[in-house]
């Protein structure tokens, strides 16, 4: 329902009242800057510009002036009288698909525009205003992202610029299927947000679920899509990711071709990949610049390493508390003769281990870059080789910790590697109380609540469970081009070539 603005938010009908109005309105922002100027040297003020300088470089406002009489055909043969009401009769006049402007009818309206860049002019007798373009603010340049460096492949990345995002995505899909919706979100900050997705691909219900839920957004006051991403969560308490995030858009656009959505917002170069199965959160971007072969291996490598995240230092445990029978005899002999003076039980030397390389992790990840790599190394070092001279802990605990720690590495999505951080104490808890049957326990609780987890009314471990046989080739595997084209096809009921 649109509701009709209020008396107060009108312009008023004469102009020393809209010099106050727009006093008022902009008391205290001193980067405001509001000139007026007359068309006759001798006459009154008929006209004022309101902009923004940090928003528009510091655009000179007599450019602006030069720029407005251009509208006007003939401007330096009317007389100096003539001008306003003949710019007055031209703004009134221009239909909707001629202007180059925004016409603005409110006081609120007057005050977006000058805070999202453009320079609002205002003429005596004038019940609108005009806005034009001129925002021109500075951006960090497009760069490779530091958080997803491949070796072969585009080197582009998201910047804080949402147009300049836009970009990089048109370039790459140059189809009007693939369509872009913008929302504004937050009372204070007006964020501008969009939602994107490929027409006839992505999945309906999840789009309009989507939707829905992002319409409760109006409220929030969005600096980043931190806020979104826990709209677009099924399960909040969940440890496991239900989107996926990165600041590429070659991996943007290849997840809207498979019929997924995207979520960015203004003011960061992230962007929301939704919905995110379990499966996912396994692929990175070079998967699809390296050899069929060479990929599939890797990915293999990834799922193997996310289990050894999870489980090594609990598998360690219940093997040397509860089953020590299953470890070859000279391998036994070697972990029995380590632990030999350690004053600590495994759980316990585990989890301090543990907690130490935690805290590692972190501070090598808030130090400035420069520092934090060597910080991280060195303190490694020196705090594995200091606990084992101290009797504190055993050299083979030190491995295991270590093996956890590159393991959780290997996985490319971050927020699935934090997930695997948390739940490995539980998992050390389970086998030191109960052993293998722990383990299996912790396991079974795990993989209940992964079934159980859905994204935008999908399930969490499709195509694993419900199984779809013919989606798991470019899943499981990086099946070649050839396969996935004819199960595409398929798919489409197409005729095979």
């Amino acid at each position: 329902m649109v509701t009709s603005p209020s008396d107060s938010e009108r312009l008023a009908p004469d102009w020393p009242t809209v010099r106050t109005q727009l006093e008022q309105l902009f008391a205290g922002c001193d980067d405001i800057e509001m000139t007026t100027f007359r068309f006759a040297p001798d006459g009154p003020e008929e006209a004022l510009l309101l902009s923004c300088p940090p928003l528009t470089q510091g655009l000179d406002h007599n450019l602006m002036r030069t720029a407005i009489d251009s509208l006007l055909p003939q401007a330096e043969a009317r007389a100096p009288g003539e001008r306003r009401p003949a710019l007055i009769a031209f703004f009134d006049a221009r239909g909707p698909a001629q202007r180059q402007y925004d016409l603005l009818e409110t006081l609120p309206a007057i005050a977006d525009a000058v805070l999202a860049g453009r320079t609002v002019l205002l003429l005596q007798g004038w019940p609108r205003a005009a806005g034009f373009e001129s925002r021109h603010i500075a951006h960090r340049q497009i760069e490779e992202p530091a958080t997803e460096a491949i070796i072969n492949g585009p080197r582009e990345g998201m910047v804080e610029d949402l147009d300049q995002n836009i970009a990089l995505l048109r370039a790459r899909l140059k189809t009007p299927r693939f369509k872009l919706e913008f929302h504004t979100v937050g009372e204070l900050t007006k964020a501008r947000t969009l939602i994107g997705y490929v027409a006839g691909s992505v999945d309906e219900p999840a789009l309009a679920e989507l939707k829905r839920r992002l319409k409760r957004a109006d409220k929030i006051e969005l600096l980043d899509t931190t806020a979104l991403r826990e709209l677009i969560e099924d399960n909040l308490y969940s440890p496991f990711p239900q989107y996926r995030v990165t600041e590429r858009p070659d991996v943007a656009v290849s997840a809207v071709m498979e019929g997924k959505i995207i979520v960015m917002a203004e003011g960061t170069g992230t962007i929301l990949i939704c919905p995110t199965l379990f499966t996912d959160l396994f692929q990175s971007a070079e998967d699809y610049y390296q050899r069929t072969v060479i990929a599939t291996l890797v990915r293999f490598l990834r799922i193997g390493a996310f289990f050894i995240a999870l489980t090594l230092p609990a598998l360690y445990i219940a093997l040397s508390d509860f089953h020590p029978e299953l470890i070859p005899t000279n391998l036994l002999l070697t972990v029995l003769d380590s632990r030999e003076g350690i004053p600590f039980p495994a759980l316990l030397e585990a989890l301090m281990m543990q907690f130490f390389f935690e805290l590692l992790r972190e501070a090598g990840i808030r130090l400035p870059r420069p520092i934090g790599a060597a910080v991280s190394i060195v303190g490694a070092l020196i705090i594995g080789e200091a606990s084992i001279r101290a009797g504190v802990a055993s050299p083979i605990m030190t491995v295991v910790i270590a093996l956890t720690g590159i393991a959780s590495f290997s996985i490319p999505q971050y927020e699935l590697a934090t997930a695997l951080r948390i739940l490995v104490f539980p998992m050390m808890l389970l086998a030191y109380a109960l052993g293998g049957y722990g383990l299996m326990i912790g396991y079974i609780f795990m993989f209940l609540h992964l079934t159980t987890l859905r994204v935008l009314g999908r399930p969490y471990l499709s195509p694993l469970a419900p199984l779809h046989p013919r989606l798991l080739l470019d899943v499981l595997l990086r099946a070649p081009l050839r396969l996935r084209l004819r199960a595409a096809r398929r798919q489409r009921g197409g005729v095979r070539p």
